[in-house]
């Protein structure tokens, strides 16, 4: 039985003239029933059916959250576009830095000016910028046309909430500080039929000192590792040949469940799965990457031959500053021991340049050791102050102009050697799984390889979805060219 089949089911067994349920997620099947009879009412007034549009800002916890949203919106009767002229629109919003909280506000501007041409318009924000206080007590203030606001740890309850909005017809603030709480089994809309992301835990216990992620995501919860086999399972009989399993730092997976088991156990028995051929997780934290995993990597046939591996600083000064609990030494030596074990593996890292007392000398460690690492590629960031975080509290904060320039001197040392190993794969034949149809020229295909870089190479929709053998024939500096080897 298919996913849609079985959630169809499920609804058709609920009573609206009964009260909705108390556990979960019956409850929410109850308010997904009950938001189908309002939508339709309000088509029919409307004399067409209903639009609606999920923004996504942030990383790829969010990404997997608003495919939850943009499933449970569809669920209820709304037709999914990418138009903000939408009558239902929904900004997942992201916190990290200071200006995506700027984008918000600004994109929230202009939706003020449509909605005063279409009254019925409903807007909602959720996300980690919502787990702000000053963010809600500023949208009470000036932003009163925005009609559901609610946080990270209860986007499950987005049906209810939509409920309780068109039921009020006020503004709704649904805000947790934290919980223990969590729900699946809810509808979700993939981008891709053929692969998924897969949470497996949510929040995190680290508290790097620039970070405010831990404040918005709470604290580390991990899903039950038989939850997670048993969603895979559906998954791939749905279809699914590749999965990403996403935590803001899967390393530390299984330490809280009753039962403690490591990610390393989790990723063997996720990789008994018939059917599956690939997984992906991110992102890692050094101080957490153990021994095993490097040794369960090694033996896998399924695991792709890629690593996330944020660094942030060269400096091991910097790094204890930051609260990252492992030195320079320690993340070479891990990087040594990754190797040895995962020769073809590809490692991305992230790097803040101008953290609070960055000296000259712990920029110049860093660029010592991007030039030793030789990432595949490095996501480069200017450290980015958050209210709130111990960093932001600091006096030594460093000049823009020093930033600027160490900024643009890390960015052309990471591109150099990016292009220099991207490169290092020509002539050879790799699998790639054939994700899309190429934005330039709908002859082409495009792929992805299991270390992460992407392949164009002529082919058909026909493809999609499929694991062909290409051969690498041309390196495009972050790409390749290529030709199917039948």
């Amino acid at each position: 039985m298919n996913l849609e089949k079985e959630f169809e089911e499920a609804l058709d067994k609920i009573d609206l003239n009964k009260e909705p349920p108390a556990t979960e997620p019956s409850r929410q099947y109850y308010f997904i029933k009950k938001c189908r009879e309002m939508v339709r009412q309000q088509s029919e007034h409307l004399g067409r059916r209903l639009t609606a549009s999920t923004v996504t800002f942030g990383c790829q916890m969010n990404a997997r959250d608003s495919e939850k949203l943009t499933g449970i919106l569809e669920q209820i009767g709304y037709e999914i576009i990418e138009d903000e002229h939408a009558d239902f629109v929904i900004y997942n919003t992201c916190t990290v830095r200071e200006n995506a909280n700027q984008r918000v506000y600004g994109r929230l501007g202009a939706l003020n000016s449509i909605k005063k041409k279409n009254p019925h318009m409903l807007i909602a924000l959720c996300g980690c910028m919502m787990q702000e206080p000053k963010v809600v007590e500023k949208l009470k203030q000036s932003y009163r046309f925005v009609d559901l606001i609610f946080g990270t740890h209860n986007i499950y309850k987005f049906a209810e909430l939509i409920a309780t909005r068109y039921d009020s017809g006020r503004m709704v603030i649904d805000i947790w500080k934290d919980t223990d709480k969590i729900v699946e089994d809810l509808p979700s809309e993939r981008k891709y039929p053929f692969k998924s992301g897969i949470n497996i835990m949510f929040g995190c216990n680290n508290f790097c000192s620039y970070c405010i992620v831990p404040y918005v995501r709470g604290r580390e919860r991990s899903r039950n590792p038989k939850d997670i086999v048993r969603e895979i399972e559906r998954l791939v009989a749905d279809g699914v040949v590749e999965v990403m399993l996403l935590g803001q730092n899967v390393n530390s997976y299984g330490k809280n469940l009753e039962t403690p088991m490591s990610f390393a156990g989790l990723l063997k028995e996720i990789e008994k799965i018939e059917g599956l051929e690939r997984i992906r997780f991110m992102t890692s934290h050094p101080k957490d990457l153990s021994e095993e995993l490097i040794e369960t990597m090694k033996n896998s046939s399924k695991i792709c031959r890629h690593m996330h591996l944020p660094l942030q600083s060269g400096s091991s000064r910097i790094l204890k500053e930051m609260n990252r609990h492992y030195s320079k030494e320690q993340y070479l030596d891990l990087v040594d021991r990754l190797r040895s074990a995962v020769p073809d593996i590809s490692l991305t890292t992230d790097i803040i340049v101008g953290f609070p007392g960055e000296t000259e000398e712990d920029f110049l460690e860093t660029l010592e050791v991007v030039r030793e690492v030789r990432f595949d590629s490095a996501f480069t960031f200017i450290y980015s102050k958050r209210t709130g975080t111990p960093a932001a509290a600091k006096d030594d904060q460093v000049p823009e102009d020093q930033v600027k320039n160490r900024f643009d001197r890390l960015l052309k040392e990471v591109q150099e050697i990016s292009r220099e190993m991207s490169a290092r794969y020509t002539g050879a034949v790799l699998p790639v799984l054939v994700e899309e149809v190429n934005d330039h020229n709908n002859n082409y295909m495009t792929g992805r390889l299991s270390n992460n870089l992407l392949v164009h190479f002529p082919g058909t929709p026909q493809l999609l979805g499929k694991i062909v053998n290409v051969h690498l024939q041309e390196c495009k500096g972050f790409y390749y060219m290529g030709e199917i080897v039948i």
